[in-house]
């Protein structure tokens, strides 16, 4: 039973008596038996250091500290899954993930978006929530309201929703939904999706050091276990993969690449604002300007890597195709239809029609309009953040001819 199921259940965090019973303290160890797991060097590693920086760095609530043990436990489970079934069919490691579409670009800049909207093309492969947390293929006429993994994950956003009031507006998501590869990576502990609900410099700077050619090592072998004997084309989406491009190349030789710009000013606030969202349920004290500096760093270099990655010329320039996001909330399937075309794949009428719904079901993605997120808020100078950017700004963020 998940951790949202036990609190829906009957658990209430603030029971005086739910720290003696559940929290003996968490190490590696104790999370590598309860999972039965058998994790590798790198993994192994990558739990130590992140639980030694959560436990030096995070001052975790209570909710923290029970999500914490679940996650952790429940990601090594899913790896020795993940493994068992490599084990069982070697021939899993000899199915080809050809050419998968990457897509990239600053968060908020409509990347979810138009991953959702390739997903409705049935020969497009994409991640889902419910498989990240409860791996398996899906078949092609999966009904996410039949099938139990799906439902709990369904619950458990739900009630998160609850938890961490404004996410639902900020990011709507559902079981079924394209998840980010940033939950696959995290399996082996070596992912940058811990840095948002938490507050671990101290993993992050480690992880920076390491290199993230075993987390996509990883991506890989989690991939052709979802695909098993599906045919299909991989489409996966996380804005930290700007930062794993090189990793991204060895794993994937052959990956192509949609990049999608957006005013950097325009998304910072908002940002900083979903990042305090996340971890306000995990942590005592969420510092703004610490998440401000934080993100704004983080991105300001993020944006400096996407102008660099364009002008590498070992990655050939039609595999490379640029869209600002004005263009594709503007005309979302005129928008796909180019990239189909850039890369020379055919978008076939049903496809076409099951985007099409996705538009008018949601339309700019399901996301609620809101006033923009105030940079002061958080600490951010604006004309500090206009000479960051200026570089990207220049390169992309002109008006569309």
């Amino acid at each position: 039973m998940g951790l949202m199921d036990a609190i829906a259940g009957g658990l209430r965090v603030a029971d005086p008596l739910v720290p003696g019973f559940l929290l003996p303290r968490c190490t590696p160890e104790r999370l590598i038996a309860a999972a039965k797991a058998r994790p590798d060097a790198g993994a192994v590693e990558g739990l130590e250091r992140l639980l030694a920086s959560v436990e030096a760095e995070s001052d975790l609530a209570l909710f923290g500290r029970l999500a914490l043990r679940w996650d952790m436990q429940r990601l090594l489970e899913n790896a020795q899954l993940v493994a068992d079934a490599h084990a069982a069919d070697p021939g899993l490691a000899r199915r080809p993930v050809e050419a998968p579409i990457f897509i990239l670009g600053l968060p908020r800049s409509g990347t979810s978006y138009l991953h959702s909207l390739m997903a409705a093309d049935p020969e497009n492969l994409v991640p889902r929530n419910w498989q990240t947390m409860y791996p398996a293929p899906r078949p092609k006429d999966f009904d996410p309201a039949r099938d139990k993994g799906a439902r709990a994950v369904d619950r458990q956003f739900a009630l998160f929703s609850g938890l961490a009031p404004g996410f639902e507006d900020m990011h709507p998501t559902s079981a079924d939904c394209p998840q980010e590869c940033s939950e696959i990576t995290a399996h082996v502990f070596q992912s940058l999706r811990f840095d948002t609900t938490h507050r671990v410099p101290g993993y992050f700077e480690w992880l920076e050091t390491r290199g993230h050619d075993g987390a996509l090592a990883y991506h890989k072998k989690f991939l052709q276990f979802l695909q098993a004997d599906m045919s299909g084309r991989w489409v996966l989406k996380c804005p930290d993969h700007t930062f794993t491009l090189d990793a991204i190349l060895r794993a994937y030789p052959d990956a192509r690449f949609v990049i999608v710009h957006r005013d950097p000013i325009a998304v910072l606030g908002s940002v900083a604002h979903l990042t305090a969202v996340l971890r306000k349920p995990f942590l005592r004290n969420v510092d703004n300007a610490e998440i401000g500096a934080q993100v704004a760093e983080r991105w300001m270099h993020g944006a400096n890597l996407l102008v660099e990655f364009d002008q590498r010329v070992d990655v050939a320039a039609d595999r490379k195709y640029h869209l600002h996001y004005s263009e594709l909330t503007a005309a979302p399937l005129a928008a796909v239809a180019r990239i189909y075309a850039q890369f020379g794949l055919e978008l076939e009428d049903d496809a076409y029609d099951a985007m099409a719904r996705t538009v008018n079901a949601k339309p700019q993605g399901g996301y609620a309009k809101h006033a923009p997120y105030r940079l002061d808020a958080f600490k951010l100078n604006l004309p500090a953040l206009q000479r960051g950017f200026a570089p990207y700004v220049r390169t992309y963020c002109r008006a569309p001819d």
